[in-house]
């Protein structure tokens, strides 16, 4: 019961992180669970329909439903809106049905699902139909550039681009400009330290912030809560 998350299929593992699974017990009480930034997008089986998890730059508040489980793959930064041909960020801050971006894949989809098909080899074999081609490099040129803190000019200078191609394309990969990625990529790690127990000065120099101060504001803006609230799983 309750969210876990599970290895890539193998034949994923260069476009997906990892699969996931929520399940609720149907007497759960209502809560609002806040969906916290990652750079990442997700296609989800919700119980009723397929919906695309656009890229967050908030906490996104969400209701989970008793009853049905819930399952979904969690796509590596960039890659997902190429499969689905739409620029990341016509889908930023939304959740936006499948049916609405590429109604024949999500039909079908959704026959299987109904027909009890397991809800994550129905998103695996979707994910193989929206494939059209190989991932581009550069996204992971791109990811690689902004985890190392990297500026968007030293980035666009190691791709031969220059700075307004590269905000152009990350709008259409990860929904904003490389200065959010980088700022995303950062609050993720950062909140990965603090949920292993690390102490958040400890965490604001080895994630690269200025200091605890900048930690904090940063952790407020993309969590809505202080870091010490996050460390605990709040």
């Amino acid at each position: 019961m309750g969210y876990r998350e599970h290895p890539a299929p193998p034949a994923l593992s260069e476009l997906v992180e990892c699969g996931w699974t929520n399940e609720l017990p149907a007497d759960a009480p209502p809560e609002i669970v806040r969906i916290l930034p990652d750079g990442c997008m997700d296609l989800v089986w919700t119980g009723a329909d397929v919906v695309v998890a656009g890229p967050d730059t908030a906490p996104y508040p969400y209701r989970p439903t008793g009853g049905p489980r819930m399952a979904g793959l969690r796509f590596a930064p960039g890659r997902l809106p190429a499969l689905l041909g739409v620029p990341a960020a016509a889908l930023r801050d939304q959740r936006v049905p499948l049916g609405e971006l590429r109604p024949a894949l999500a039909r079908a989809a959704i026959a299987r699902l109904e027909l009890g098909a397991p809800p994550a080899a129905v998103l695996d074999v979707l994910t193989r139909q929206l494939c059209p081609t190989e991932p581009d490099p550069a996204v992971a040129v791109v990811v690689r550039q902004a985890r190392g803190g990297r500026s968007a000019a030293s980035t666009a200078d190691a791709l031969g681009w220059t700075t307004r191609s590269l905000h152009r394309r990350c709008l259409d990969w990860f929904g904003y400009g490389p200065s959010v990625l980088r700022r995303v990529l950062r609050f993720r790690e950062a909140t990965a330290l603090l949920r292993a127990g690390m102490a958040p000065a400890e965490v604001a120099a080895m994630a690269g912030y200025a200091d605890q101060p900048h930690l904090s504001r940063e952790v407020r803006a993309l969590a809505g809560t202080a870091p010490g609230q996050l460390a605990s799983g709040a």
